[in-house]
């Protein structure tokens, strides 16, 4: 199977600007989302990025870049100007991965593409896994995926999905036992022809309300199929407390190998 990562990586962050180039443990954040690509498998990786600073910094480490347009509302704008720009051919299966996920197994990296790779019908693969407490099910930071019975996405949500009216009338402080709900964990695999498409797509009044982009996919009538993840990935970083963490785990996975 024949892949490519293209990792997103902006400087302006909102909550944490220049958050690709922190340094964690003596590397820069973007570092660490490129080493986990690396051990992917994966036949080609870029990093796409509008700033001048994050271009020098990833190609001092090795990583290709591809400088793209300031001007995109979000990661997938990025990876649809870098197809074109580098004239990935239709079928291509690219797997977009944060630039600010760096504890992401490469296992699921590789298992994502994978997913779209043996779903011919699907135009995105992502993953999920078992939400287990109430306070994540009703945590409208935590997106929700509900599925139908050969694992294609019927709607993403902020809300707990799908609404178990009984269970929930008598409390929300538990999961109702008979009930599976997923998180969704935002690891994307597409195929090139389909990136150039939804950027062509207006935003949909879902995608507004619920401020989730995939459910453009769906309103449009196209399919994302969703697997278990093999592994659970880490912390993203948003934060300074993020890092904090981010640099501890990395720390301590250091100290294990």
């Amino acid at each position: 199977m024949d892949f490519v990562v293209i990792i997103p990586a902006r400087y302006a962050s909102n909550r944490l600007p220049g958050k690709p180039l922190r340094e964690m443990g003596g590397k820069p954040l973007i570092q660490y989302v490129f080493e986990c690509a690396q051990q992917s498998g994966a036949t080609q990786i870029v990093v796409a990025t509008d700033d001048e600073r994050i271009r020098k910094v990833a190609e001092g480490f090795g990583a290709p870049v591809c400088m793209t347009s300031p001007e995109h509302c979000s990661g997938t704008d990025r990876l649809a100007e870098v197809v074109v720009k580098l004239g990935f051919g239709d079928e291509q299966i690219v797997v977009n991965l944060q630039g600010d996920e760096p504890l992401v197994p490469a296992t699921i990296i590789r298992q994502v593409a994978a997913n779209l790779y043996a779903h011919t019908q699907a135009s995105v693969a992502t993953l999920c896994e078992p939400i287990k407490t109430a306070d994540d099910l009703f945590n409208p930071n935590i997106t929700k995926v509900l599925m139908d019975s050969q694992g294609y996405a019927l709607y993403f949500s902020r809300a707990p999905i799908p609404w178990c009216r009984s269970g929930f009338s008598n409390s929300q402080q538990q999961l109702p036992p008979d009930y599976s709900y997923y998180r969704h964990i935002g690891l994307y695999a597409y195929r090139a022809d389909f990136l150039k498409t939804y950027v062509t797509w207006p935003v949909c009044y879902l995608e507004q309300a619920e401020s989730l982009e995939q459910l453009r996919v769906l309103w449009n009538g196209r399919k994302i199929h969703v697997a278990q993840a093999l592994e659970t990935p880490g912390p993203g970083v948003d934060t300074e407390e993020d890092i904090t963490r981010v640099e501890r785990l990395l720390s301590s996975r250091a100290h294990n190998l």
